[in-house]
C-alpha cells in the first residue's frame, strides 16, 4: 500500500490550518527559525479578462517513489515506510551536510536549530495509529486527503473521462 497526500486546488482556500496543524504536530519551533514542513502558497495569475485569479496550494514533502534524498543522505538517515510509501527519517546519525535537502527538487528537508534535518514523515506514527495526517485531519475545506495511491489513480482518470466526455458531446 502506498499513501499519497492529495491537494484539490479548487477547494484550497490558503487559511493555514494545515501547516500550523503540522507545526503542532512536529513541534516546530519558528521562534528558532525552525522551518514549517508544510508551507500554502497563493498565486496571483491573470484571469484573460484582464483581472486576476488566486490560486492556492499547501506544499510538502512529496514522498517521491524514487526519492533523490534517500540516496544523497551518506549516513542513511532517510528510508522508505514499508507499510506506506512514505520517505520517513530517523535524523540520529544525521550530520548536517546538507545534501538530502540539495538533492530534493522540492526542498522538503530542513534543519532544526541544533543543524538535524527534519522532514514531512506524512505523520507515518499517526497513520499506523489509524489516524489522519495533522494536515488532512486539520483541513476545513477538505483540500487535503489521505488516499492509497491506487484509488487516486482511479479517480484521476474517471475525473479526466468525465473532462473529455464534457468536451466531446454535441
Amino acid at each position: 500500500m502506498a499513501l499519497i497526500i492529495d491537494l484539490d486546488m479548487d477547494k484550497c482556500s490558503a487559511c493555514g490550518a494545515c501547516a500550523v496543524a503540522c507545526m503542532d504536530q512536529n513541534d516546530i519551533d519558528t521562534q528558532r527559525c525552525e522551518a514549517p514542513f508544510r508551507i500554502v502558497f497563493d498565486l496571483e495569475q491573470p484571469d484573460g479578462a484582464g483581472g486576476h485569479k488566486y490560486t492556492y496550494m499547501a506544499t510538502a514533502c512529496m514522498h517521491c517513489k524514487d526519492a533523490p534524498c534517500i540516496t544523497a543522505c551518506p549516513c542513511g538517515c532517510l528510508s522508505k515506510d514499508e507499510a506506506t510509501g512514505l520517505t520517513i527519517f530517523d535524523n540520529t546519525s544525521c550530520i548536517g551536510c546538507h545534501s538530502c535537502s540539495m538533492a530534493c527538487p522540492f526542498g522538503a528537508p530542513s534543519f532544526s536549530a541544533e543543524g538535524k534535518m527534519r522532514k514531512c514523515d506524512g505523520c507515518v506514527t499517526r497513520i499506523h495509529c489509524g489516524l489522519e495526517p495533522a494536515c488532512v485531519r486539520n483541513c476545513p475545506t477538505g483540500a487535503l486527503r489521505c488516499v492509497e495511491e491506487e484509488d487516486y489513480k482511479k479517480e484521476r482518470v474517471q475525473r479526466s473521462l468525465k473532462k473529455l466526455a464534457g468536451l466531446i458531446q454535441p
